[in-house]
């Protein structure tokens, strides 16, 4: 069953309708097709103007969407095969954080990324995509590994932000976003990054600092939440709106600042109404990133990454 968002009220209603005269229709003796078209039409039309005006905090909803695809959507609609590798070898195995060996196209690659999971008990097991110490620290073992030899790196972010919890910073959190993000920078093979829904803080940067940062178009990627950013500059969260505007969250205003270098378009009504189609979008363009990458040497990729981070003003 759909999940509608509250600006999405409108269309739910008259695609609700529609689901109705269908149900009627089937073995009646009246014919309901001409009324049927005339209100997919109409619902169509709503959903494209809808979405052809979303506000900044309307998109953070979009992002956040329980049927958005998730990691292991994206694995199976991304890779022809993937060994995930796990562990930090030193404290745990973070769910947060998933990674492996894959194909994409048949280029091998090594495909890190976050997974929030889809329901009650795999979002408590992934804890709702906000990683660990050792959720980094197995990120930097993994392109550590692809370093030697010799693979592309592909991450997909989705993560509300690093966990804030006491036994993270008990293990060093600060620290080990740095060295992942450091890890990222000093990279000698390309790196593809894609900003798949949530772009939370450091916890998206620790795996994003890549030569190309994709972006799906209803994605959103800042520094804090609305929700946060509200908290502190206005006491409230109820003022998370007025804070996505502010902040600049979109593709369109990340790519307008140089953040992100290419804006990923997601199937009319957002990726959760097309999962198919939204992944393989994403697939031709990290294909397409990976083969211009692939012509540079390891030298001119940590130039060409230095100096897209330095120049982001």
């Amino acid at each position: 069953m759909m999940s509608y968002l509250d600006f999405e009220r409108p269309i739910a209603e008259l695609e609700s309708r529609v689901a109705e005269l269908k149900a009627t229709a089937e073995g009646g003796e009246v014919n309901l097709d001409t009324e049927i078209r005339r209100l997919e039409v109409k619902s169509k039309k709503m959903l494209r103007d809808t979405y052809g005006k979303l506000t900044p905090w309307q998109k953070a909803q979009v992002a956040r969407h329980p049927s958005r695809p998730h990691f292991k959507d994206y694995v199976a609609g991304l890779a022809e095969d993937f060994m995930p590798l796990a562990g930090d070898r030193a404290f745990a195995d973070d769910a947060a954080i998933i990674g492996g060996l894959a194909r994409i196209d048949g280029r091998r690659v090594m495909l890190i990324g976050h997974e929030k999971g889809d329901d009650t008990a795999s979002r408590l097991k992934h804890n709702f995509g906000m990683a660990k110490p050792e959720g980094y620290r197995k990120a930097i073992r993994l392109m550590q590994l692809a370093d030697d030899f010799g693979l592309p790196v592909v991450s997909l972010v989705d993560t509300p932000g690093a966990f804030p919890g006491v036994q993270a910073e008990e293990r060093g959190q600060a620290e080990a976003i740095a060295r992942s993000t450091e890890q990222c920078l000093g990279l000698k093979v390309p790196m593809v990054a894609t900003i798949v829904g949530e772009g939370g803080s450091g916890g998206a940067v620790a795996i994003a600092a890549a030569n190309r940062v994709l972006m799906y178009e209803h994605a959103v990627y800042s520094v804090i939440s609305p929700e946060g950013c509200a908290s502190i500059l206005w006491r409230t969260a109820d003022k998370a709106a007025d804070a996505a505007e502010a902040m600049r969250i979109t593709a369109k205003h990340l790519k307008e600042l140089g953040v992100v270098d290419r804006i990923v378009k997601e199937p009319l009504g957002g990726a959760h109404r097309d999962r198919g189609k939204a992944i393989a979008s994403l697939k031709r363009a990290i294909v397409e990133e990976l083969d211009t990458l692939g012509a540079l040497s390891s030298q001119e990729l940590l130039h060409q990454r230095r100096e897209k981070f330095l120049s982001i003003a």
